[in-house]
């Protein structure tokens, strides 16, 4: 999702008028980031606090390459991280998934190993369907077992869109909250939902209902979906004890829109990039009689902050053997504070850029090849910047493109090397680059071995439902990331 799909960002069709309204009731992040363009490294550094090129969700097979899990990946979330839900574990949380884990599907990434006391969701995207014979279907959870595979029992109609996951990943949510306040129950829930990832879908009540083709269909069905979350929080009288953020895990698909993918506003290009419209995310904040209504803020954050804000309100502190790259930003939501950090732009294993206050300092730009532009693939459709959106990587380390966003968010302007601003921002942006890459230990990359035999072909619990497959012959070999 991208930040300029919610009404409270401005979307000129304003129909998300629950994530609207918990805007209005809460705080606004207007420079809320995620950790990378792309879903696997993102949702690694939410629930690690750590860069993905330190918890190794990233690949060395080429130079800057976006990386992600899927089927035939033989890697995934390492057992020397540390996940959020296995420390609130220790304050007595119990702790929920719904949707898509992403961090790997073989047996010892399962998200129960890694702190989830619950899971009903997918490892991976709903991409299919597939003949089970080249490829299997992607399984369904519940908790260790699959339940069934999409499109087989999860049905999702490509030609219509038509598909009831978000209903029942919204009744799962539901009944978990039940099932936690009517024991006083601490809880944790990660309610990860993917409709607005292609190939987007949407339940019959919503099809056809947006101004914005089946996208829009989608996007109100999530915002429905999460105003009966909130409402369901108010009416089990706990509200006023439930701090919620909602987010993305990066921007909107420029490839996919508008049929199915969403809108970035006024920033540059979208996932895959590491422009603005590839990593700045819609961010809300929600925690009534705690968070002042109403409020916007223009703290720099992250979705790596969640782990250690979320750790901070169970009291708990964050891991102090390693590395944590989130910072806690309850100074920020509760007092209106503002931190000084910068923002690191991580694209595989090159620091492609870093913000500092308002300006932002290219390193390196790069939208895709030009072998692949030709084909069609195209992340920043209507948007070429000469010389900003390159198809050839360009390196810009001794002098690298500087952007003020505040005058232009849209990265259009890069300004004059020879300019004393440009100086006097680079002095200070130079300091923090080279700290961040003294201290800069990559973890071991787990993206970069590909094998179809570790496919999701007899996942736990197949041979109850006679859905186990027989998997073709040990093949490993590099992953092939196109950009």
């Amino acid at each position: 999702m991208g930040w300029g799909d919610l009404g409270a960002f401005g979307e000129p069709s304003k129909e998300t008028p629950n994530l609207d309204q918990m805007a209005s009731e809460g705080m606004l992040f207007l420079d809320f980031y995620t950790a990378n363009p792309l879903c696997s490294p993102s949702r690694a550094a939410l629930l690690t606090g750590r860069l993905p090129v330190r918890n190794g969700f990233y690949t060395t097979n080429a130079h800057a390459r976006n990386a992600y899990t899927p089927q035939d990946i033989v890697g995934g979330i390492p057992d020397s991280e540390l996940l959020l839900p296995e420390l609130l574990k220790k304050a007595g949380y119990v702790n929920k998934i719904i949707g898509k884990w992403h961090l790997g599907h073989r047996p010892q990434f399962h998200p129960l190993k890694h702190g989830f006391d619950e899971w009903f969701g997918s490892p991976n995207c709903h991409f299919g369907p597939f003949d089970n014979r080249a490829l299997p279907n992607i399984p369904v959870y519940r908790d260790w077992e699959m339940i069934g595979r999409y499109y087989e029992d999860f049905k999702i109609d490509l030609k219509t869109g038509e598909a009831n996951l978000t209903q029942i990943y919204l009744q799962e949510a539901l009944d978990f909250i039940s099932k936690q306040q009517a024991s006083q129950q601490p809880f944790f829930l990660y309610w990860a939902i993917d409709a607005t990832h292609a190939p987007v879908y949407a339940s019959k009540h919503f099809l056809g209902t947006s101004q914005r083709g089946l996208y829009g269909d989608a996007v109100r069905e999530i915002d429905d979906s999460i105003g009966k979350i909130l409402k369901h929080l108010q009416n089990l009288g706990i509200s006023g004890n439930t701090f919620v953020f909602f987010t993305s895990d990066n921007g909107a698909a420029l490839i996919s829109a508008p049929k199915q993918g969403g809108s970035n506003g006024r920033f540059l290009c979208g996932k895959q990039t590491t422009f603005e419209g590839g990593m700045r995310e819609p961010a809300i904040a929600w925690w009534p009689g705690r968070i002042p209504a109403g409020g916007v803020s223009h703290q720099l954050g992250n979705v790596m902050d969640l782990f250690t804000t979320s750790l901070s309100l169970a009291g708990l502190q964050p891991p102090s053997d390693r590395q944590i790259d989130g910072i806690d930003l309850l100074p920020a939501i509760l007092q209106g504070k503002l931190i000084d950090r910068p923002i690191f732009y991580y694209r595989g294993n090159e620091m492609m850029a870093v913000r500092v206050g308002l300006y932002k300092a290219h390193y390196w730009t790069w939208s895709n090849s030009w072998e692949e532009y030709s084909k069609g693939i195209d992340f920043c459709p209507g948007q070429n910047v000469s010389g900003v959106t390159t198809h050839t990587q360009e390196e810009h380390t001794t002098l690298p493109l500087l952007f003020h966003l505040g005058r232009d968010p849209g990265e259009k302007y890069p300004l004059s090397f020879a300019s004393d601003e440009y100086q006097r921002a680079m002095d200070r942006i130079s300091v923090v680059v080279q700290q961040h890459q003294a201290t800069m230990v990559p973890g071991e990359p787990q993206l970069n071995v590909c094998d179809k035999a570790v496919m999701n072909w007899s996942p736990p619990g197949c041979e109850k439902l006679g859905k186990c497959l027989k998997p073709p012959k040990s093949d490993p070999r590099k992953c092939f990331w196109p950009h």
